[in-house]
């Protein structure tokens, strides 16, 4: 135990790091400090029964409209400025907040039931008292609890692995809960542990552990273990089981806890739905502080006049309080009028609107042309309110792979040794792939189905549970699903067909007749077959993918079933031979192997029907080992070579047989046709035949998963994965086993991953390095030694960079592989420093980074791969669309400059005829000036992008295109050079930023978008597109091929790149366009009804009396015309949907500019408001009419001009809008007809009863309402006519081309049904899937 002296307090404890001991410690202040930490039951519900109400209330004051209400309610139980009765001054503000709150009560109730059922879930801890495993519920589990877990059981809190059945100490766990990926992770127990099985006493585990305090950071865990004895293990993300993933193909595994409930990482992700602010609704605000400005003059106008009415009212006929000043009471009226024309602020607007967003994401989610059958995706609306801003994007900023492109890496290409092999036949089958997978989405039907979660198991299927979404666990649970696909597994990525040229080199090596024939001027050297196996072998070994197939879920490396008798008796080969075809030594050039090609190919693995393999005695060997010789001769058979092949190996090394033997036994198979034989023996078959079931991949990556399976292709095949080793398969030997001693894993900072190994053969520490171009080459050096080595080395750089240019040109995307073998000495001081940067609590990152840059020096350059990853589907089209709609599109990509150009080229973001600005430079200086000499240059040129461009031949928008790397990208976002950056950047018509790091894509979001005050969309489907996506004002992830990190941090989730045309210039447009109506028309009602209020008060003194009923005055707004603007804003549709995608102009033209048309609304109210009150005024002038009869007539014409301003307003009339109009004004009329049938004083002092029956039965009040609503809107219809007649819209013109269609369409419909036999059943415009 430890010593509390040793020990920091509580308190330090708490605010540097976490102290975690067993749950069962007799230490009381460590038990104690246990108990501040928090349980492992969650709450993600706001609300309980006793909370409710006060919560829910002071959620919703933060809202300041709903404040200016209570407050006006309150104001109202004031006697001197009461304008009505005070409870019917209540009723709007807590109809509003009624259902605002069953809205959240609703939301928080799911909450609450998802809750409940994960806290509920069993689980198995370990008891001191029972020393055993016990049944618990998640909610019971504490930190320093120990958790078994059996197989497809998910995790239910953040603990350290102790122990795993599996006999290397690796536990599989899927993240998909997570991250949405599906390929399997490994996890390894922490080393140096006592536990010993599953069964081990845990009462003597009195390891402390300390670590980093509960932090969202999914990647990244930092701390150490220290045992009784001292001695400290560094604990790392990869001895962590995350919370709420799944144990996979692992038996058993035991872990601690370490943090619980809502400190879990998982939790501490889960952020809920994700809120913006629109930018409709930042101007809606503006709009509302305007209203608020009119209702201040308003009111303050009334005061004024009543205040000089008073003043001014001699012998009074009516009773008149003169005991209050007339600045008094003027104030008084100010506050009255407050009250009374509280309608011009619209508390019913902020409802509505989310109602109506609601209403368009139903019909966003379900639009069957956003949805992918492939993958059973719709698009997901993960912010609720900024739907109104998809139609009003200006500059848009993509990634490239994953986004434009498939993310479906193939390999295509490759060079070793300076030699580039094309890969033809390879190219052959990829285009005749694509062709069949046209043919089927030409044929494919599509059916919207609902999405399930599939999830691999070892013994049963199970369905993952998602904890971080408020999804509807109880039927998901219910439900069974089939294992999923392995991730990166496609046909097309399987079924590479190697190069002939490279087979032919593979086959020399394999083969001794082919050697022996003498015939081939093309044999390759020693060296060039050094490099092409060191190159598989790194493409093999260079990854994290995990191996599984059908039959097992994983394959592991068992040293007892190495094929080979003794690896001893293989090095012994190699060392007498003074050479090693696995291992490329840079001071060894051809000229020094002075041996023929016949005596090479003896030294090597012979296989074929007839096979041996002789060594023959070195010329120069001066002792007596080198003078003997080891022969063996090996019969093998054509199908199982490598077997016979170890057999053969076994008998050589026992002495059996005799030099002269083999020789004859040669010469006999030469003789018998064994050239022939070796000759047809090919590398596809060796490997097929060694094959006995399909190996499965699962990778990280694409790029990984090409890269094996093309090692898989030359028979260089990863079998199998462990912590410390791996299972390859080489060609001419069979499995080995590869010691793995560490692994560097991939950064976007260091650009490359490394693998540490001993080689089986040599003993030797050899790093295999792969990563980008741009890390690698700079790192690679000359080989030491003779001139010729040194040029070889040049030589070899300076091709593989040419046969780089070139795959970049082509649009493909390269890798470097290399190479680095260690003296012992020198590892053994590298792997000192690496330990303690694993084993570290405090920088430990930069540890790892700096311990990874020392190692990664000094590279041998072996070759390159070039990988194609083609474009999605109809991304030219897409693209093109985006750009004649006015939305500038950058990509920003961290490939290279010719890859991410040629993508540019194919996918139409450049033309022909376009000019390229390409931007480079390595300092501040040379950056400033070479922003202003591009910047001249384009005022040179004269064809800005957002001058006056001209036409390419090709047809698109000619102009500049800015090209600029990552290197000058650094130096152009800082202060000093930003602004010109934006200059230039602003005047070409795109942006390409290749070789860019996330951070840089963030900031290059961030300046356009403060800089230049434009709406910005991110579209990314990586972590590295995470930044980017959260700084832009709209994010969309795309769930591609790299997991849902992008779309658990995106505002909208799409499937494919293509989605991003309709979802912008169809829903984009009607969203904005509907919400931006709605809003004026809003205004427009409001506005006009209290200014029907205020006429009224020039006739009675100013002194805040109305002409209706005090219930008829609140809810006009509220309730009879509140529900035709929701109807329209979610039904409306200005243009339809094909015309928006053939027409993307369309996009930009037709947008409403709430502020500027703010306004003209406003006089259009003010002119109709005086109309409706003025011509009932001179028709009941001279007679004895009452208050309320002379206001009916008036309410009922505003009633019907509001309604049929809307029918000329919408562009779009259906049944349900007619249906909603009529039941409106239905409402009204059945409303006030029943208030005036039975209510004698419900709206004192004046009395409604009679008042409606009788105006409603006197022809005068129909001529009123017909003449008032006929004038007050034939202005609005003359105004259209001749507006649209002289200036017509886009949108018009697309409106009436629509028609036209559609018309002529029915008409040849009416002819073909004519012609045609009349028992056949007819064919129009509403059945046009019946055939004839």
């Amino acid at each position: 135990m430890y010593s509390l002296e040793c020990l920091p307090s509580s308190k330090e404890r708490l605010g540097k790091n976490r102290t975690v001991v067993t749950s069962f410690t007799v230490d009381e202040e460590l038990s104690l400090l246990l108990k501040t930490y928090n349980g492992n039951k969650i709450r993600t519900s706001k609300y309980s029964l006793l909370s409710f109400l006060p919560k829910n209330l002071f959620e919703q004051l933060h809202r300041v409209a709903n404040v200016y209400f209570i407050f006006l309610a309150a104001l109202n139980f004031v006697p001197v400025v009461e304008a009505f009765q005070p409870e019917i001054a209540v009723v709007p503000i807590i109809l509003v907040l009624s259902v605002t709150a069953v809205k959240d009560m609703w939301e928080d109730y799911h909450r609450y039931k998802s809750d409940h059922s994960i806290n509920r879930l069993p689980c198995h801890v370990y008891s001191s008292k029972q020393k055993a495993y016990i049944e618990q519920r998640w909610q019971d589990v504490r930190v320093g609890d120990f958790v078994r877990l059996s197989c497809n059981e998910i995790i239910p809190a953040d603990m350290l692995l102790l122990y795993s059945s599996d006999q290397r100490g690796v536990c599989y766990i899927e993240t998909a809960n997570l991250d949405g990926e599906t390929n399997l992770k490994q996890r390894q127990v922490v080393s140096d542990l006592p536990l010993q099985g599953v069964d081990s006493p845990l009462e003597s585990f009195h390891s402390r552990i300390e670590c980093e305090n509960p932090n969202n950071d999914l990647s990244r865990f930092r701390g150490y273990m220290e045992h009784p004895s001292g001695l400290r293990v560094g604990l790392h993300n990869n001895n962590l089981l995350l919370r709420s993933c799944t144990v996979r193909n692992t038996e058993t595994v035991v872990g601690i806890v370490v943090y619980a409930g809502l400190e879990t990482k998982a939790m501490m992700n889960n952020s809920g739905p994700r809120y913006k602010r629109s930018q409709l609704e930042r101007h809606l605000n503006t709009v509302v502080l305007w209203c608020v400005l009119l209702l201040f003059i308003m009111c303050l106008t009334a005061a004024i006049g009543h205040g000089l009415w008073l003043n001014n009212l001699k012998d009074p006929v009516f009773m008149v309080d003169t005991e209050t000043s007339p600045a008094l009471a003027g104030f008084y009226v100010f506050w009255t009028m407050i009250i009374v024309l509280q309608v011009l602020i619209p508390i019913s607007l902020y409802v509505s609107i989310e109602v109506v967003k609601l209403g368009q994401i139903y019909f966003i989610h379900n639009d069957l042309a956003l949805y992918n059958q492939q993958l059973d995706s719709r698009i997901q609306c993960r912010a609720l309110n900024i739907t109104e801003d998809l139609g009003q994007i200006q500059y848009l900023f993509s990634d490239k792979t994953g986004t434009l492109t498939e993310n479906k890496m193939v390999f295509r290409r490759c060079s070793i040794f300076g030699v580039e092999y094309p890969h033809e036949e390879n190219a052959r089958r990829l285009e005749v792939y694509e062709a069949e997978r046209a043919e089927e989405a030409a044929g494919r039907s599509v059916t919207l189905q609902s999405g399930r979660s599939r999830s691999l198991s070892c013994r049963h299927s199970f369905v993952s549970l998602h904890t971080l979404t408020a999804a509807e666990e109880e039927e998901e649970l219910t439900n069974h699903s089939q294992p999923s696909t392995r991730a990166f597994c496609s046909r097309v990525a399987k079924e590479v067909l190697p190069d002939p040229e490279l087979v032919r080199k593979l086959n020399w090596f394999l083969s001794p007749a082919l050697a022996l024939s003498g015939g081939s001027s093309g044999s390759p050297s020693s060296l060039e077959l050094t490099y092409i196996t060191d190159f598989f072998l790194a493409l093999a070994i260079c990854n994290s993918v995990v191996v599984s197939s059908a039959s097992q879920p994983r394959h592991v490396v068992r040293e007892e079933q190495t094929p080979l008798k003794s690896l001893e008796e293989i090095k012994m080969i190699f060392q007498r031979l003074s050479f090693s075809p696995f291992l490329a030594l840079p001071i060894l050039s051809p000229p020094k192997i002075k041996v023929s090609p016949l005596s090479f190919t003896h030294r090597m693995f012979a296989r074929g029907k007839t096979g041996l393999l002789n060594i023959s005695p070195s010329s120069n060997s001066t002792t007596d080992e080198s003078e003997s010789s080891l022969e063996g001769h090996l019969e093998t058979s054509s199908l199982r070579p490598k077997e016979d092949l170890s057999s053969r190996l076994m008998e050589g090394n026992s002495g059996q047989t005799d030099f002269r033997e083999v020789k004859d036994d040669f010469i006999d198979a030469k003789m018998d046709g064994a050239r022939q034989d070796a000759e047809d023996l090919t590398i596809e078959e060796d490997c097929k035949s060694d094959t006995e079931e399909e190996l499965l991949y699962e990778a990280e990556s694409p790029d990984e998963a090409a890269l094996v399976h093309a090692a898989k292709a030359y028979c260089c095949t990863l079998r199998g994965r462990s912590a410390e080793s791996l299972l390859v398969d080489l060609p001419g030997i069979g499995s080995l086993p590869v010691p793995l001693l560490h692994i560097l894993p991939f950064d976007s900072n260091r650009k490359k991953m490394s693998v540490v190994v001993r080689h089986p053969l040599t003993g030797q520490v050899v790093v295999y390095t792969k990563g980008a171009d741009s890390a690698i080459m700079d790192l690679t050096e000359s080989s030491k030694g003779a001139e010729e080595a040194q040029e070889t080395s040049r030589h070899i750089r300076e091709q593989t960079q040419n046969h780089l240019d070139s795959y970049a040109r082509e649009g493909l995307r390269t890798l470097c592989i290399a190479k680095k073998v260690l003296e012992e000495e020198e590892y053994q001081v590298w792997r000192k420093g690496q330990l303690l940067a694993e084993n570290s609590i405090e920088n430990r990152e930069e540890m790892l980074m700096e311990s990874a840059l020392r190692l990664e020096t000094d590279l041998t350059l072996l070759g390159s791969t070039g990988i194609v990853d083609r474009l999605q589907e109809e991304v030219p089209e897409t693209i093109e669309a985006l750009q004649k709609a006015g939305i500038k599109v950058w990509i920003l990509t961290g490939d290279k400059k010719e890859t991410a150009i040629n993508i540019a080229y194919a996918c139409k973001l450049l033309c022909p005829n376009d000019q390229l600005l390409t931007a480079s430079c390595g300092s501040k200086d040379a950056c400033a000036a070479l922003l202003l000499e591009l910047q001249l240059e384009v005022q040179r040129g004269g064809v800005p992008a957002a001058g006056n461009p001209g036409k390419s031949s090709s047809g698109g928008v000619a102009g500049f295109v800015l090209v600029i790397d990552g290197r000058m990208l650094d130096w152009a976002l800082q202060d000093e050079l930003k602004e010109d950056f934006l200059l230039l950047s602003c005047s070409c018509k795109a942006v390409i930023c290749c070789r860019s790091t996330p951070l840089q894509k963030s900031q290059v979001v961030r300046l356009v978008r403060d800089h230049l005050s434009v709406m910005t969309l991110a579209v990314g489907d990586g972590a590295n597109d995470v930044s980017m996506i959260q700084v832009a004002d709209v994010g969309i992830g795309i769930s591609g091929q790299e997991g849902m990190q992008a779309v658990m941090s995106s505002d909208f989730a799409i499937s494919r790149f293509k989605h991003l045309r309709k979802l912008l210039l169809v829903h984009g447009h009607w969203c904005y366009t509907r919400l931006a109506n709605m809003i004026l028309y809003f205004i427009y009602k409001n506005v006009m009804f209290v200014n029907l209020l205020f006429w009224y008060q020039c006739f009675c003194g100013f002194s805040g009396s109305v002409m209706t009923s005090a219930w008829v005055l609140i809810l006009f707004n509220l309730l009879f015309t509140s529900v035709p603007p929701l109807i329209c804003g979610v039904l409306d549709r200005h243009t339809a949907a094909h015309t928006l995608m053939e027409l993307p102009q369309l996009y930009s033209a037709s947008k409403v500019s709430v502020p500027s048309m703010f306004w003209i609304t406003v006089l259009d109210a003010f002119y109709q408001s005086l109309v409706c009150f003025f011509v009932p005024y001179f028709a009941f002038a001279g007679s004895n009419v009452g208050v309320l009869t002379f206001g009916s007539p008036i309410n009922a014409s505003c009633l019907l001009i509001i309604l049929l301003h809307q029918v000329i307003e919408s562009p779009t009339l259906t049944w349900i809008h007619a249906l909603v109009l009529v039941l409106s004004a239905v409402s009204y009329f059945g409303f006030v007809l029943l208030f005036s049938l039975f209510c004698v004083t419900c709206s004192p002092p004046t009395n409604p009863l009679g008042v409606e029956t009788l105006q409603m039965s006197e022809p005068l009040f129909y001529i009123i309402c017909a003449v008032t609503t006929v004038t007050a809107l034939i202005p609005r219809l003359l105004f259209r006519a001749l507006f649209n007649t002289c200036h017509p819209s886009a949108v018009l013109k697309s409106a009436q081309t629509d028609r036209m269609d559609s018309e002529n369409y029915g008409k040849k419909m009416q002819r073909w049904n004519l012609s045609r036999p009349k028992n056949r059943l007819p064919v129009c415009a509403d059945n046009l899937g019946l055939e004839p």
